[in-house]
């Protein structure tokens, strides 16, 4: 099993920035990408961006060249640096651990964008 516990979420004003970080433990290995995904309420839940675990990301249209993830193996925990925050942007974000057929979910953190 993996383990994934969220933070950095909180209340900012629009143009600001939050770093959310996801820490992993339990059986890490063969881990083979990470994500975040949000949901705002009443919408489904959507991927935000990935990271693989040779290094490639994706990222949705709506937070390309404001969004960053990264990882740190050492810290066995994974990024997303968000820039230029929006209202829009405004949801509970999760993070997601992907290992063969099998994926893992964290609890969320609530990220609050206000104009």
């Amino acid at each position: 099993q993996v383990q994934l516990v969220e933070s950095g979420g909180g209340l900012v004003q629009a143009g600001g920035s939050l770093r959310l970080s996801c820490a992993a433990s339990g059986s890490i290995f063969s881990i083979n990408a990470m994500g975040w995904y949000r949901q705002a309420p009443g919408k489904q839940r959507e991927l935000v961006a990935a990271i693989t675990s040779g290094g490639s990301t994706n990222y949705a249209d709506s937070v390309k060249g404001r969004f960053t993830i990264s990882r740190d193996n050492a810290k066995n925990t994974v990024y997303l640096q968000m820039n230029s925050l929006k209202p829009e942007d405004t949801a509970v974000y999760y993070c997601n651990a992907g290992k063969g057929l099998i994926g893992y979910w964290g609890q969320g953190t609530q990220v609050t964008v206000s104009s």
